[in-house]
């Protein structure tokens, strides 16, 4: 193992997804179907994966990817509410993302010290989810606004970490990148709902790969 390597088993997990710059986002309907894409998404160079609490058996989904792929960051998303973030801390997130900012849901996640992004969208909303303790912020959803939000944004508030989330692709993934996101959450463009009904996990990694080499050019 390269020191590199090592150095990033050893880094909190806020720091290796500042590191690694991709989370994917993943909505499965079945256990197995699960395992089938976290597996062609890790031999695809994403080491951060986010598991939507409004997948069927998310918090046991990531039991199981935990016990499976102990080097991996698994996280929680689309946590609502200060409750669903601590069982899904329970149940051994890494991460907590939301869609939404809410004071309670950060004070729960920083209480176990696990660190949470949740959604914002205004700079307002983006300086109230960082006094409220959160140490990044998910600018969701940032097809809305494009990469030049992003550096906007920067102009005032430079402390604030962001993570582009919602829109984006092969295409856009460096310009975002390029304007100052930190890391970059991505559904779709990877992890295609119907790549995984078909079972053609081939693609999801082919594209992991493609995302993972365009991350490694902003190391």
């Amino acid at each position: 193992m390269s020191e590199k390597e090592m150095s990033r088993l050893i880094t909190s997990p806020l720091e290796k997804i500042r590191q690694t710059k991709l989370v994917a986002i993943i909505r499965s309907h079945s256990l197995k179907g699960l395992e089938n894409t976290v597996g062609s998404l890790y031999r695809g160079g994403i080491r951060a994966v986010e598991i939507t609490m409004n997948t069927p058996g998310a918090l046991a989904g990531i039991e199981r990817m935990k016990e499976k792929y102990p080097e991996l960051l698994m996280g929680a998303g689309t946590v609502l509410d200060s409750e669903t973030a601590r069982l899904a801390i329970l149940s051994g997130a890494d991460f907590i993302l939301t869609p939404t900012s809410k004071k309670e849901t950060i004070e729960t996640a920083n209480r176990y010290n696990v660190p949470i992004i949740p959604g914002v969208m205004t700079p307002t909303e983006a300086l109230t989810a960082y006094e409220y303790g959160a140490q990044m912020v998910k600018i969701f959803p940032i097809r809305s606004l494009g990469p030049k939000y992003l550096s906007d944004l920067k102009g005032p508030l430079p402390f604030v970490e962001t993570m582009a989330v919602g829109g984006i692709s092969l295409e856009n993934a460096a310009d975002y990148l390029q304007a100052g996101a930190s890391a970059l959450g991505i559904g779709s463009s990877l992890v295609d709902e119907k790549l995984v009904m078909s079972g053609d996990y081939a693609e999801i990694e082919r594209r992991a790969a493609c995302f993972a080499a365009i991350a490694q050019t902003f190391d």
